[in-house]
């Protein structure tokens, strides 16, 4: 969709940026990346002349950096959650030593900035009653959360809202972990449901798929998670699934690694040859057609009014 952009890992440039930097006289060279971490590290040992990769993207939280050769890679986690403060020793152009501290963020404790707060207040009053919107609440031993390589709660419940609003077998559900967690017992706004579905491609589509095509579907995905060589992991999870089970072998060889899918509705294993409805979200084709996923989502927390899960024990993990 961006034609004017094209990504890519090049080892090459990075390595001519960072000697042309060098060579200018920079006597410290910091990287702010977003390749995630697991890329970082190999890059790392590979590119020469890095003091510090600020690496994000995978979300980690690292208490202490990782050394790479002599580039420490600083891992802060994500949603504010933590600050990494580094300080770092510099002399005759290299770096001697540094200390490193993983500050966790209470935001209850700490007094905001009053400009900046005033800002965000001011840009927010036009919306305030709209976000604030009450939907539903969580019962009072569930937990909304996103984490992990495979399926969080909120994952859960978009994917069964995708299934009976969408009237589908199976639900599938991007791969992401952006969006903060709801408590036992707390009220679930209209921002909540934003926080966890907000992106500009949220149409939620319906299709049909073939046993067979949604397989090749599960494997590619893994793949991007779980290639041996992180240059060929391309970010995100494993996609999220409702009403579908599987057993995914990490350390098998792409094509190998999903087997036992079973449509859980039923308990009958997935048939190749067979088509079923398939509910989605954020598929990157363009012309998808379908309500916003945040709508959808709400309209299922409000004929649930309170959100109580059932436990997800469908998807069996080996090798992790």
């Amino acid at each position: 969709m961006f034609p004017e952009y094209a990504f890519g890992i090049r080892d090459e440039n990075m390595q001519m940026m960072v000697d042309e930097v060098r060579a200018k006289g920079a006597d410290l060279v910091v990287c702010l990346s977003h390749n995630g971490f697991d890329v970082d590290k190999q890059m790392a040992g590979i590119v020469t002349g890095i003091d510090v990769i600020l690496s994000g993207h995978t979300h980690d939280a690292l208490p202490e950096p990782l050394l790479v050769g002599k580039t420490i890679i600083v891992a802060s986690g994500s949603n504010g959650k933590f600050v990494s403060r580094v300080d770092l020793d510099v002399r005759n152009g290299q770096m001697m030593g540094f200390r490193h501290k993983l500050i966790p963020i209470f935001s209850d404790v700490i007094e905001p900035d009053a400009e900046v707060a005033k800002v965000i207040d001011a840009q927010r009053a036009p919306y305030e009653s709209e976000l604030r919107e009450v939907i539903g609440r969580t019962a009072e031993n569930q937990t909304l959360y996103r984490r992990g390589n495979f399926n969080g709660t909120w994952d859960d419940l978009i994917c069964n809202a995708l299934i009976e609003e969408r009237d589908a077998d199976i639900a599938l559900s991007p791969g992401v972990r952006w969006g903060p967690s709801i408590l036992p017992g707390q009220d679930i706004t209209r921002e909540d449901i934003w926080n966890v579905t907000s992106m500009s491609y949220g149409e939620a589509y319906r299709t049909e798929m073939t046993g067979e095509f949604l397989h090749i579907v599960l494997e590619d995905v893994a793949d991007n998670l779980f290639n041996p060589d992180p240059y060929y992991q391309q970010g995100g999870d494993m996609v999220r699934v409702g009403g579908l089970g599987y057993r995914i072998d990490i350390n098998k060889p792409q094509g190998q690694r999903i087997t036992e899918m079973t449509l859980l509705k039923t308990g009958e294993k997935i048939e190749s040859a067979k088509t079923y409805t398939i509910a989605g979200w954020a598929s990157v084709n363009e012309g998808t057609e379908g309500p916003q996923i945040w709508d959808l989502v709400e309209n299922h927390i409000r004929k649930q009014g309170t959100i109580l899960l059932d436990p997800n024990n469908s998807v069996e993990v080996i090798g992790a």
